[in-house]
């Protein structure tokens, strides 16, 4: 899953954006409305985290845009303003949850997942393939009924391939869907993950590589 943070508090945006990274998810940041702006034209979201009170763009416009677009990303609304008339205003400029500053972090992860399971097109409740079945509500894998233990980064990794199946992704594909924007595309980090993810779910094994095409699961 890939989120933005759209926060102008830069300490609370890299807690918030940090702590969803140590939940699986690719996640970047952006610190005013038109930074935010851009990297929705660049990237493709599932969720968007937005404070409402951004220079640049408002947040209340941002939400507009977004909920204009072809493309539909979620919206969570995080701001300090809590009065019902707050909450209200922000759910009928689109955003699709609210959620008032100070907020518990478990709740936070909650509803953006939340969000990614109610985006139109939402995929199903598990992916299965080849004997894996992966849940990303429970965050589980088994292999032929038996417990598969990954990090977040190997279950993000095998969910955007199961996600894909049968098709091939390639490593750029896995680096933008992954990890985030500031992933160096000329690392071996997804190979070196890749490699993981086959020890732990043994032989024989269920990712093939195509040298020049990319990953994708064993049909």
């Amino acid at each position: 899953m890939r989120v933005l943070v759209v926060e102008d508090a830069r300490a609370l945006a890299e807690v918030v954006a940090e702590g969803l990274r140590d939940q699986g998810m690719a996640v970047d940041i952006a610190f005013d409305g038109l930074e935010a702006a851009a990297k929705l034209d660049a990237n493709a979201y599932e969720v968007v985290v937005l404070d409402r009170d951004l220079p640049g763009i408002h947040g209340d416009d941002l939400c507009r845009l977004i909920t204009a677009r072809d493309d539909r990303v979620m919206v969570l609304m995080l701001t300090a303003a809590d009065a019902p008339g707050d909450r209200v205003s922000g759910l009928v400029l689109g955003a699709d949850d609210y959620l008032a500053k100070p907020f518990h972090f478990p709740e936070l992860v909650l509803r953006v997942r939340a969000l990614a399971r109610r985006r139109p097109q939402a995929r199903p409740r598990t992916l299965q393939a080849v004997g894996v079945e992966l849940d990303p509500v429970r965050r589980t894998v088994t292999r032929e009924s038996l417990p598969v233990d990954l990090s977040a980064r190997e279950f993000s990794l095998l969910e955007a391939l199961l996600d894909a199946s049968p098709a091939f992704l390639s490593a750029e594909d896995l680096l933008e869907r992954v990890w985030d924007e500031h992933a160096d595309p000329f690392t071996n980090t997804v190979a070196v993950t890749i490699s993981r993810l086959r020890r732990k779910l043994g032989s024989p094994q269920v990712i093939t590589t195509t040298p020049g095409v990319g990953y994708r699961i064993a049909g």
